[in-house]
């Protein structure tokens, strides 16, 4: 018997489903591309992980494509890779504010560094106030910025 996800997010691609999967399999750690079925003579189906949440991808054409009412949260665990995901993933795309980011592809994402989740859920509301107004103003997420408005240093 083969083992299968509960659930799976669909994403709709113009027409680089493969290409986009593939790129990301290579940049976010814990990524992986699980089968890629050809559909027809252009279209492909491609079964993905990402940090092992399951996804599927599919060719469609200009009226499927990703769209920001739907984006990817990744979690990451320090500056130096929240630095280098959100440069590669925006490389080609667009930078939005509060850590959001739409790539290349489409796909919207929101890098998030585990440090501002913690910040943020804090039991001193007043430091963790401090923290939301500083990433408001933040397109990427500088953790040492939030942790001086943690502090009350800003």
């Amino acid at each position: 018997m083969t083992d299968r996800p509960n659930a799976r997010m669909c994403i709709f691609f113009k027409d680089c489903s493969e290409d986009a999967v593939r790129f990301y399999a290579e940049t976010i750690p814990n990524t992986h591309v699980d089968h890629v079925q050809p559909i027809g003579s252009s279209m492909n189906m491609v079964l993905f992980r990402v940090m092992d949440t399951h996804f599927m991808a599919l060719d469609g054409n200009e009226n499927f494509a990703p769209s920001k009412d739907h984006s990817i949260s990744i979690a990451t665990l320090n500056q130096a890779e929240t630095d280098r995901l959100w440069e590669a993933l925006s490389e080609g795309g667009s930078e939005g504010p509060c850590g959001w980011l739409c790539d290349r592809f489409g796909v919207h994402w929101q890098v998030v560094p585990t440090a501002m989740t913690h910040m943020l859920s804090d039991p001193d509301r007043e430091a963790a106030g401090r923290v939301q107004s500083a990433m408001m103003k933040m397109k990427k997420i500088d953790i040492a910025s939030l942790e001086a408005a943690f502090r009350g240093e800003t």
